[in-house]
């Protein structure tokens, strides 16, 4: 049995292949080598890093801020994991009702769409002085502040979502709604079965995104006098006088969010690459 031989036209391929990959790599280590060269000639290589340095690198201070920033943001991961679902069911909602149709439901649909203007307009700051000091004031007793960050989250980031969960929900062909509609489906049922399993392809990568810059806001929750992250940090930097707390909460948002991150990009070429090879989402 004799075994296959590449041509000559494909071993040439293949060698020039091989070529441009190598080419790219010394390509990718020269620039590299550069880029490093120039930050630490224009930033390391200066009088005043080793102040930087000091003041917001130093290690020791790192190590006491640590066990104080941690136990803060796990509170910042207790209100991200409950507008998580908080921020689903309200943004679901939002957005079924700015789909109905028919002018018996008008009214709702002028209802939601004010509400998504409102809060996509209002900067999440606001939000939280509004009902974070409103809301207690109101009511007049004195209110979690896991409960009122868990709030403002949810208002502000639902009408970012339904936006996106309108969107996608539109994008689908009405004739999937026709032929669910011919096959007995009612409204919900529809809604359901067929639209929002289609849609949900279309808007994950938006909704991934939107939880990355959710993941960063809850880091404000420190305004309503929350012990988190922020805040830990803010206490150590006022005991030791060094702004190296605030590196070391930042850098757990970021390894929070990489994750999230990677995950987007991965789906987004993912999802690329199966429409322009024409397969089915």
């Amino acid at each position: 049995m004799t075994t296959h031989q590449p041509s000559a036209l494909e071993l040439d391929r293949r060698a020039y292949r091989r070529r441009r990959s190598q080419q790219s790599v010394l390509v990718a280590i020269a620039s590299t080598v550069a880029f490093a060269a120039i930050v630490w000639a224009i930033v390391i290589n200066t009088p005043a890093w080793s102040d930087v340095q000091r003041a917001f690198f130093d290690p020791a201070v790192a190590l006491q801020a640590l066990p104080r920033v941690w136990d803060g943001f796990l509170l910042n991961l207790q209100v991200l994991g409950l507008s998580v679902v908080t921020v689903g069911v309200c943004s679901l909602l939002l957005a079924v009702l700015r789909t109905l149709r028919g002018p018996v439901f008008f009214p709702l649909r002028v209802l939601a769409a004010a509400y998504t203007d409102i809060f996509r307009g209002l900067p999440f700051i606001i939000v939280l002085f509004l009902f974070g000091f409103g809301l207690p004031t109101l009511v007049g007793t004195r209110i979690h502040p896991i409960v009122l960050g868990t709030l403002c989250v949810t208002l502000t980031y639902s009408a970012y979502v339904a936006e996106v969960i309108r969107a996608g929900i539109e994008a689908v062909h009405p004739s999937q709604r026709l032929a669910a509609r011919a096959l007995g489906l009612g409204y919900v049922a529809t809604l359901r079965r067929v639209v929002l399993p289609q849609a949900l392809r279309k808007m994950t990568p938006p909704l991934m995104n939107d939880f990355v810059a959710m993941q960063k806001d809850v880091g404000l929750i420190s305004i309503l006098g929350a012990v988190d992250a922020v805040r830990a940090a803010q206490i150590v930097t006022a005991q030791t006088y060094n702004f190296t707390p605030y590196v070391v909460a930042g850098i757990l948002f970021i390894l929070l969010a990489i994750p999230t991150i990677r995950l987007t990009d991965w789906y987004t070429a993912r999802l690329r690459e199966r429409e322009q090879t024409g397969s089915l989402l």
